[in-house]
């Protein structure tokens, strides 16, 4: 079969033949149709991420759009290892696999399931939302961030606080449904003393962070109490990702003086069937919630040169 084949942890993927796989027990063939680039299946291919395996040549992509023998049209995720989503025929456990609704499109499907699982697993999985609380996104701008705005409205966040690098980037976060914006690109001090503003007098329950760093340092400082004898809010806080840093500095009287629930969300900290099931709930609210996202179809044999581009749409890969 014809795949985007991993030959070299360091070099993009090649068109190229690669062996079709067979199902074992409890898995099925997908012909596929869509596969998303997510920056989850880059770092991935390039061996650097902490699920990444160690054998080549592979094929990257951990999730997409594709036909079971069946006929059914399914949004799947998590292929057995070295047979990623991105190849003419792909192999996964059947219990990873939901329908998709008629009325979205292959593209749509591909590329809103891994942002959109993101956000919607960290609120109800991690988090344990519930309707009325307020939301913070640090790192509102890309993708997943913006679909993140969206699914905590439609799932009946009262208010949703985001961060973005700078003014002009979170000025159109409002019509997303975003209720008040912090530009990240200011004095530490006038940071802080927003995130502050933001966790006390907005009375913010959640927070989701994609940047870590430098932003997720600030915040963190900011919830620190003084020892009232009445306690400090109670505000989980959900980590998914690492754009600006994997490593900060958090004293322990930080935990100790406030009310943070520290926590992840990603592979291994949710079940795999758990996180298909959230693309399932994700797929669902499309229509009712008019989920959208900027999506661009591309053809798979052209992998190697678009895997190099940098574009502020979602990349589709279509077979």
């Amino acid at each position: 079969m014809k795949a985007a084949v991993v030959h070299d942890f360091n070099a993009p993927p090649r068109y190229d033949d690669f062996t079709t796989p067979t199902a074992e027990a409890g898995e099925t063939i997908v012909q596929v149709l869509a596969a998303a680039l997510s920056q989850l299946v880059k770092v991935q291919a390039s061996g650097r991420h902490y699920s990444s395996g160690k054998t080549l040549p592979l094929v990257p992509g951990v999730d997409g759009v594709g036909l079971l023998p069946d006929g059914r049209r399914v949004y799947f995720a998590f292929p057995r290892k070295l047979f990623g989503s991105m190849a003419e025929t792909s192999v996964v456990q059947l219990q990873n696999c939901v329908d998709i609704p008629d009325d979205v499109d292959d593209v749509t499907a591909a590329a809103i399931g891994n942002p959109g699982m993101s956000s919607w697993t960290a609120l109800l999985d991690r988090a344990k939302f519930l309707p009325g609380e307020n939301v913070l996104i640090n790192g509102a701008t890309g993708a997943s961030g913006r679909l993140a705005i969206q699914i905590a409205k439609h799932l009946g966040a009262a208010k949703v606080i985001v961060t973005g690098r700078n003014a002009q980037s979170v000025k159109g976060l409002a019509a997303l449904g975003a209720d008040i914006l912090i530009p990240l690109d200011v004095p530490a001090d006038e940071l802080k003393a927003s995130f502050r503003e933001a966790l006390q007098t907005h009375k913010v329950n959640v927070v989701l962070d994609y940047l870590w760093g430098p932003s997720a340092e600030c915040l963190l400082s900011a919830a620190a109490g003084q020892g009232h004898q009445s306690g400090e809010p109670r505000i989980r806080f959900v980590q998914i990702g690492s754009l600006t840093g994997n490593d900060i500095s958090l004293p322990g009287s930080l935990l100790r003086s406030s009310g943070l629930e520290l926590m992840g969300s990603g592979l291994g900290s949710v079940s795999n069937a758990g996180l298909v099931h959230a693309v399932g709930g994700v797929l669902r609210a499309i229509s009712t919630a008019g989920l959208s996202i900027a999506a661009e179809a591309v053809a798979l044999q052209d992998v190697e040169s678009a895997w190099r581009n940098e574009s502020s749409s979602r990349l589709v890969f279509t077979v």
